[in-house]
């Protein structure tokens, strides 16, 4: 069966009750049959559910389906993206580890590489975005562990070369982990390039509708196995009745996904050029420096676009109070387009040499775009752009 019919059959075991969807186990714990189930399923001697913290039917089917799209074995769901990013790092180093990163991230991720593992005694590299197989390779360290990146980026949508990194990662015997969280698995899969980890936040594309917040983590069992040791004993678990609702989501992921990149690519195309728009990026757009980079390793080219608006940022107030289709918020992947000023917002704790060597202005605006017409939303945009001169 291809993906899309696996993301909508992989659901829990039928009850006796023979549904047709899934149910919720909205439990904390599990009985045993008797004390001497119980020491067997602790010791890991017989298969079996504890306690919803270390696993529960409805966070796996969700867990299931992930790994099944992604093409890896082993999967943990938590309480929202970051808790997932941080789970990665958190697992796997330990002070005096080194890592290395794309400089192109998302502002938690900075805050967690910079603020958070430093203070323990990890430190980082960050490569820019440009970065040749040379730079990476040479950025190495006989106490690195990672390579860790988001590829396209938040929000810059700055991509680093899937295949090229593995080859790093492997000549280095280094864990490669990889936020898949823009592309989804619908449009690139890591794994096919080595990638041992792949993390998202599901709150995103994976939800789809602005609903609930959630994250997952999967990789190859080496890596997740300390993972997972890390994630049940530090209880940062994904509740079963937001596992319920984003396993049915990806029932649909790939349907909405597809409507996204053809809204966002129509979009782009339609700003490009006009007054006081000074830059238009989208990966699939010819105008993009690593156009050819998209081509080669996304399916197609996401459902983000950025512009930059000149004027400044009382033009970004103007602008914004405009715009009538668009939700005004940090959150992307909705079925609803959504927008931010990622230097107020999402970045807005971001060092500022690095916003400027990321291009985060005062009139960049990330835009999700969403399942709308899409001759109502370029309309609703030409005008709040000619509106804001």
């Amino acid at each position: 069966m291809k993906d899309i019919t696996k993301s909508i059959k992989i659901q829990t075991e039928r009850t006796q009750h023979g549904e047709h969807s899934t149910p919720m186990f909205l439990t904390s714990s599990f009985t045993f049959e008797d004390a001497g189930h119980g020491k067997a399923l602790f010791n890991n001697e017989v298969e079996g559910n504890i306690y919803s913290r270390y696993s529960n039917p409805s966070v796996q089917e969700f867990i299931d389906k992930v790994c099944m799209l992604e093409g890896l074995e082993v999967g943990f769901a938590t309480a929202s993206g970051m808790a997932a990013v941080f789970a990665g790092f958190a697992a796997h180093l330990e002070s005096g580890d080194h890592i290395i990163s794309s400089k192109a991230l998302f502002g938690s991720a900075h805050q967690i590489i910079t603020q958070i593992l430093s203070k323990w005694g990890i430190t980082h590299t960050y490569l820019e975005v440009s970065a040749t197989e040379e730079d990476w390779n040479n950025a190495v360290q006989e106490n690195t562990k990672m390579l860790y990146c988001e590829t396209p980026s938040n929000p810059g949508l700055d991509l680093v070369d899937l295949e090229m990194l593995g080859k790093v990662a492997k000549k280095h015997d280094l864990i490669y982990y990889i936020d898949n969280c823009f592309a989804t698995p619908v449009i690139q899969k890591p794994a096919q390039f080595g990638a041992d980890l792949i993390v998202h936040s599901a709150t995103k594309f994976m939800d789809g509708q602005g609903r609930v917040m959630g994250g997952i983590i999967v990789g190859t069992p080496e890596r997740m196995e300390k993972v997972t040791f890390f994630c049940r004993h530090t209880g940062p678990a994904l509740s079963p009745f937001n596992a319920w609702v984003l396993s049915k989501s990806l029932e649909t992921l790939h349907l909405r996904v597809e409507k996204h990149c053809e809204n966002a690519g129509k979009l782009a195309e339609a700003l490009q050029g006009l007054e006081g728009v000074t830059k238009v990026n989208y990966p699939f757009l010819d105008s993009h420096p690593q156009s050819a980079l998209a081509k080669k390793q996304m399916k197609s080219g996401g459902a983000l676009v950025t512009i930059d608006l000149e004027g400044g940022f009382e033009r970004i107030i103007r602008f914004t109070k405009l715009l009538t289709i668009p939700s005004k918020t940090s959150n992307l992947g909705d079925t609803r387009t959504t927008i931010t000023n990622p230097n107020t917002t999402t970045h807005s704790k971001i060092a500022q040499d690095i916003k400027d060597e990321l291009g985060i202005t005062e009139g960049l605006m990330r835009i999700s775009v969403g399942l709308e017409d899409i001759d109502d939303l370029i309309a609703d945009f030409k005008q709040a752009i000619q509106g804001s001169k």
